[in-house]
C-alpha cells in the first residue's frame, strides 16, 4: 500500500522515524511530507534516505513542470497517516485550513486519514482542542488516543505519543479486509428525504447520514461494491473506486434509484430517514406570511413506502435490512415493522435521546426466526461493522449460485 506519512512540529518527532521503518516493515511504500516545525526538530535527510523519496516541506520549491508537487503525492497516496499530530496540524485540517505543503497535501487527499496526536496534557483537554477533535471523528478520520505517562515537560499526563509498535497495530487492524461481502453488490441509504412546500421550504427531519456513511464504509472494508444513494445529509462523503454515489432529494427520486440499483444488488440496507409524508398540494411560489394570517394549514398525503415495496420485491437470496427509529414502544414497533414490510432484519434505535447527529447509539437487531441481538450503546461505526457480519451471515445462509 501507498502510504504517506505525515510528520508535525511535536517534541515526538523522532519516533516517526521508527514508524516508517514499521511501515516499511510491512510491506508499504512510504512518502514523506513535514511541517517547517518537525524539520526544525529532526531535519529531512534521515526520512529521505530511508524511502528513498524527497521529503515534502515546501509549496514552492522547484519541481518538475509537469507535476503539482503536492497534488501528484495526493493522488498517489492510498492512506495518510499523520504522526505526531500536533494541536495546531489538527486545528488546521478539522477546519480545512491549507497554509503549507502538509496541510495542503493533506486537504487534497481522498484516501482513508489517520491521525495519532501528541501534546502536553493541558492542551489535550482544553475544550477547543477536543472540539476539533471530534470534527475529525465526525468526518471520518481514525484518530488513535494518546497514551498517559512521562511526557516531555516532566510530569505525568494523557497525550504522550503511543509506541511506534502500537500505531502499526492499530492501523493494521483498521486495514484488514474481512472479505465478508467480497464479490457482492450492496445499495445503502443515507440520510433524509425532504417534501417540498414551495420553492424555497421544505419538510424534512434530523437525519445527519453518520449511520448510513458508517455502514458504507464498513461493506467496502468487507469487499463489498457499494452503491450509496444519499438524501440530505450533514457529513462529507468520502471517494471510493468501489462506491457509486447517488444525490436524491424526495422520497419518490429515492425510491426510483433503490428499484434500479436493488435489482442487481445482493443487499439493501435502508438506513436512510425518509419522509413519510408530502403536501398534498406544491406550491410553485413563495409562500407570502401576509397571505396566510397567523396560522398556515397544510394538507400532508402519504409517499412512497420505499422498504416495503422493495421487500415485496426482493428475490429469495437478496437481503432487506430496514431501520425502526423509534420514540416509544420500541420493540413492539419494530417487530411489526419486521412483519408487515417483509425485511429480513430490522435494526431498531430509540431516538428520543439525542441521537440524531451523535457519533454514538445503541440498537436491537431483529432477524425471522431468530433471537433479538442487543448492541450495547457503542459508535455507529462498531454499530455498523456488526450490522455487516449479520448481512453477510444472512446471504450466506441462502448460499445461492448466480
Amino acid at each position: 500500500m501507498k502510504a504517506t506519512i505525515y510528520i508535525t512540529g511535536s517534541i515526538a518527532a523522532y519516533k516517526a522515524i521508527s514508524v516508517v521503518r514499521d511501515f516499511q516493515k510491512e510491506g508499504h511504500e512510504v512518502r514523506i511530507a513535514m511541517t517547517e516545525e518537525a524539520v526544525h526538530l529532526i531535519g529531512t535527510q534521515t526520512l529521505a534516505a530511508l524511502t528513498k523519496h524527497p521529503v515534502l516541506t515546501d509549496l514552492w520549491k522547484e519541481n518538475a513542470a509537469d507535476k503539482i508537487q503536492h497534488i501528484e503525492l495526493a493522488d498517489w497516496t492510498e492512506i495518510a497517516v499523520v504522526v505526531p499530530a500536533t494541536a495546531n496540524f489538527i486545528a488546521k485540517i478539522a477546519n480545512g485550513i491549507a497554509d503549507d505543503a502538509a496541510s495542503t497535501t493533506f486537504l487534497a487527499t481522498a484516501t482513508p486519514k489517520y491521525v495519532i496526536p501528541a501534546m502536553n496534557s493541558h492542551m489535550w483537554s482544553n475544550p477547543a482542542f477536543q472540539r476539533n477533535l471530534q470534527q475529525l471523528k465526525q468526518d471520518g478520520i481514525f484518530v488513535m488516543d494518546p497514551d498517559t505517562g512521562r511526557l516531555a515537560e516532566g510530569y505525568n499526563g494523557k497525550g504522550r505519543m503511543p509506541e511506534p509498535a502500537a500505531i502499526m497495530n492499530w492501523v493494521n487492524s483498521s486495514l484488514q479486509v474481512n472479505d465478508e461481502l467480497a464479490g457482492k453488490k450492496v445499495v445503502i441509504t443515507a440520510g433524509g428525504t425532504v417534501s417540498p412546500l414551495d420553492p424555497v421550504r421544505y419538510l424534512g427531519n434530523r437525519s445527519s447520514g453518520k449511520m448510513g456513511l458508517a455502514l458504507a464504509n464498513a461493506a467496502l472494508t468487507a469487499g463489498a461494491k457499494v452503491v450509496f444513494i444519499v438524501g440530505h445529509v450533514s457529513v462529507p462523503i468520502p471517494e471510493s473506486s468501489k462506491m457509486t454515489v447517488i444525490h436524491v432529494e424526495t422520497t419518490e427520486e429515492m425510491l426510483a434509484a433503490v428499484k434500479k440499483a436493488f435489482s442487481t444488488a445482493d443487499a439493501l440496507i435502508m438506513a436512510a430517514a425518509v419522509a413519510d409524508y408530502e403536501p398534498v398540494n406544491y406550491i410553485d411560489h413563495k409562500i407570502k406570511k401576509q397571505d396566510q394570517g397567523d396560522k398556515l394549514k397544510i394538507y400532508l398525503k402519504e409517499t412512497p413506502d420505499i422498504l416495503k415495496t422493495m421487500g415485496s420485491l426482493k428475490q429469495e437470496q437478496q437481503v432487506v435490512v430496514g431501520f425502526a427509529a423509534e420514540t416509544n414502544d420500541l420493540l413492539e414497533n419494530a417487530t411489526k415493522k419486521l412483519k408487515n414490510k417483509n425485511a429480513n432484519m430490522i435494526v431498531a434505535n430509540n431516538v428520543s435521546q439525542g441521537v440524531f447527529g451523535s457519533d454514538k447509539d445503541k440498537v436491537t437487531v431483529l432477524r425471522k426466526d431468530k433471537a433479538n441481538e442487543n448492541i450495547a450503546e457503542t459508535t455507529k461505526v462498531e454499530i455498523a461493522k456488526k450490522i455487516i457480519t449479520l448481512v453477510a451471515e444472512e446471504l450466506e445462509s441462502r448460499k445461492v449460485i448466480k
